[in-house]
């Protein structure tokens, strides 16, 4: 990590280091009484890596008593963060590698929660996976008409994490199950009526929303300048006429109860939505429904940590890596999944996701640790 000073008020730069020496996260204070942090992997799409997470974490944690407002945003006008580098983690396999870049950025989703300064996520652009947790779960979440939301896990064989188990089951009846399940796409102006971003801004106001949020001195002032920015619309959610079809077809008690209600109720979207789920690991998504079941009665660090056991056993045995063989790195789009339907997936297979982990090396938050000194 390199440091340096690039402003008269002596902004910290942190650079990840890369192929190139490229600077893959930028951390700066900037004016009195904020960070900024900037994901620079546009050519990545900002996807995140260990590396990254440790960067980000670090600059957080040290600015967590200093400042009253960080801010995140991504490199570019394509991409927030289309997420975390599965590639390099399937590709790495079961070693200790892959298992710290789940447990760092589950502590990082988790000081993102808790964090004491004001955090505005700017999510202009692809925000998916790790870049949902980045921002899902800070105070402010600010969408442009670039925003893309999905959590697409289930086609490549893993499943919602980054804290999915806990804000999907919070979103409106059964929507957050419906997009977990699908990785259905939402965009602009739908993220902040879906209730996953907070606020709606034109990107051509990022500046000028940037300079005025930099200038402010109290939380107060920075709720006042998003509101500011803030565009109202009365447009109706994308999803608003499928919702009580949703509701209805997504509220079975298990997938195939699911599938179920969608080849009965027979309509064009219900049709769209089978074809959709054909194409999920089956494992993948009776794990998810599992998931987003507990998550409904479990806080965030209970979610983290039952998600971290899931993404350990996953990267042990399952189909997380022929999904990503065949979505990211062969991209054949053919995935063979195994078992290859829902009713070969036996209750036990499932639950081995949620047991725990064969070392006994769990997910243990940093406060956690102090207070078993």
């Amino acid at each position: 990590m390199l440091l340096r000073n690039v402003q008269r008020n002596v902004p910290l730069v942190t650079r990840a280091m890369s192929s190139g020496a490229e600077r893959t996260v930028i951390c700066e204070d900037v004016g009195k009484n904020a960070g900024l942090i900037t994901l620079n992997r546009p050519k990545a799409l900002n996807a995140i890596n260990l590396d990254m997470v440790r960067q980000i974490y670090g600059a957080m944690k040290s600015w967590q008593d200093k400042k009253g407002l960080v801010i995140i945003k991504g490199a570019g006008e394509k991409s927030f963060c289309a997420g975390g580098d599965v590639r390099a983690v399937v590709e790495n396999g079961p070693v200790d590698s892959s298992r710290n870049f789940f447990r760092e950025e589950y502590r990082l989703n988790a000081l993102i929660s808790g964090y004491k300064p004001d955090y505005v996520a700017i999510v202009d652009g692809i925000t998916m996976g790790g870049g949902v947790g980045l921002s899902v779960h800070g105070k402010y979440r600010v969408a442009t008409e670039r925003t893309m939301f999905a959590m697409p896990e289930t086609a490549i064989g893993l499943f919602p994490d980054v804290g999915g188990g806990h804000f999907l089951p919070r979103l409106q009846g059964k929507l957050g199950l419906y997009l977990g399940l699908t990785g259905f796409r939402l965009k602009g102006k739908d993220v902040t009526k879906a209730g996953i971003a907070t606020h709606y801004v034109e990107s051509k106001d990022l500046e000028a929303l940037e300079k005025e949020l930099v200038a402010t001195t109290n939380s107060a002032e920075v709720a006042a300048v998003l509101n500011k920015f803030n565009v109202k619309d009365t447009a109706e959610f994308v999803l608003a006429k499928n919702m009580s079809q949703i509701n209805q077809c997504f509220s079975g008690p298990t997938v195939e109860a699911i599938v179920t209600n969608l080849e009965k109720d027979g309509s064009e979207w219900a049709q769209s939505t089978l074809k959709t789920l054909s194409k999920m690991s089956p494992t993948s998504m009776k794990v998810t429904k599992k998931q987003l079941d507990l998550g409904a009665n479990c806080d965030l660090r209970s979610c983290l940590k039952m998600e971290f056991r899931m993404a350990v056993h996953s990267v042990i045995k399952s189909d997380f890596k022929e999904g990503v063989r065949a979505m990211l790195i062969d991209r054949d789009q053919s995935p063979k999944w195994d078992p290859a339907t829902l009713n070969e997936v036996t209750e036990q297979q499932v639950d081995r996701f949620f047991g725990p982990l064969p070392d006994g090396d769990e997910l243990v938050f940093e406060d956690e640790k102090k207070a078993n000194l």
